[in-house]
């Protein structure tokens, strides 16, 4: 790493398909840097084929960290990755090396750059107990309990939350149980930026260009292998009920293995969904500030890019 730019965060990001992976791992070789896992599903050990992770000689070239972290049945959010990723990040810049945080997944993104209120982890047994009795007070005549005692808590974080946004009420209230603070006084604090150089380049084939390299990634992922995937996946006693095995292509493979689909008969809609994925991602990029849009080809101008951005020359 530049003496100019020390602790480094080259952020590739994008919608799926768009060519992350090989994209970061051309630059991390070239810059001698190493790959942080931004993708929410490839955290996931032995769901492969339908993360599109990439493979052990993809690997070999450059570390990767926060790949296969968890199996496929431990709940995993972007608190926990925001902590897990942020210690990665130390330890690479420790040794001299810029990171590349490559994924798609925009919250897990935003938590480790600027933290989040999600970054307290989630209580699933606290939440169900709030969402209980918020459905007791509604049906008793008393849609604002919850927004109530919030207010009694933190009149801050009241004002700023409607008294029907149950899941952020909920939130709030959990986040106070967890730490004994104020959620608005957490949300300060976890709007700090960290102590590090940062640029995030976004990749764009085009809207076009993203269709054919998405269909044609469905196909691949099929052809690949992707049912025999699921099906080891659920002969482990991974079943179709798990968050991660509701995933875009994990969820698609569900009917077929039932006997209820066919292959060629869910390959359209995985592709659709897929599509629709893509465009959420780009709808979510489109309000980070900030973000550089780039085309993934040819990869001089984004080696041009990276380059200049770790040796100072641009913010």
């Amino acid at each position: 790493m530049s003496e100019a730019s020390p602790r480094a965060v080259v952020v590739v990001t994008g919608p799926t398909a768009a060519g992350k992976s090989f994209v970061a791992i051309e630059l991390a070789e070239r810059f001698g840097g190493e790959i942080v896992n931004a993708d929410s599903m490839q955290v996931y050990r032995l769901l492969d084929v339908g993360t599109a992770k990439p493979s052990n000689a993809e690997r070999a070239r450059v570390p990767h960290h926060l790949f296969d972290v968890v199996d496929p049945d431990v709940q995993y959010d972007a608190g926990r990755y925001a902590c897990e990723a942020a210690e990665a990040v130390e330890r690479i810049h420790a040794r001299g090396r810029p990171a590349f945080v490559v994924g798609g997944s925009g919250l897990y993104i935003k938590a480790l750059l600027e933290g989040l209120s999600v970054g307290v982890g989630r209580d699933a047994e606290l939440r169900r107990t709030l969402e209980e009795e918020d459905q007791r007070a509604r049906a008793q005549g008393d849609p604002e309990r919850l927004h109530r005692r919030l207010q009694e808590i933190d009149p801050s974080a009241a004002r700023a939350l409607h008294p029907n946004d149950r899941v952020r009420l909920v939130r709030a209230l959990e986040l106070h149980a967890a730490t004994g603070i104020a959620p608005s006084v957490i949300q300060r604090r976890s709007g700090q930026q960290r102590p590090w150089r940062v640029v995030q380049l976004a990749l764009d084939p085009g809207r076009d260009a993203l269709k054919l390299r998405i269909d044609q990634r469905c196909a691949d992922m099929i052809a690949g292998g992707l049912l025999q995937e699921v099906r080891r996946l659920r002969d482990l006693g991974y079943g179709p009920e798990l968050p991660s095995m509701r995933a875009i292509g994990y969820r698609h493979m569900q009917p077929v293995i039932d006997g209820v689909e066919t292959l060629v008969g869910v390959l359209e809609e995985m592709k659709r969904d897929t599509r629709r994925f893509a465009r959420r991602q780009r709808t979510w990029l489109r309000g980070v500030a900030g973000v550089e849009w780039m085309t993934p080809e040819p990869i001089e101008a984004l080696l041009l890019r990276t380059k200049r951005f770790l040796e100072g020359e641009l913010a």
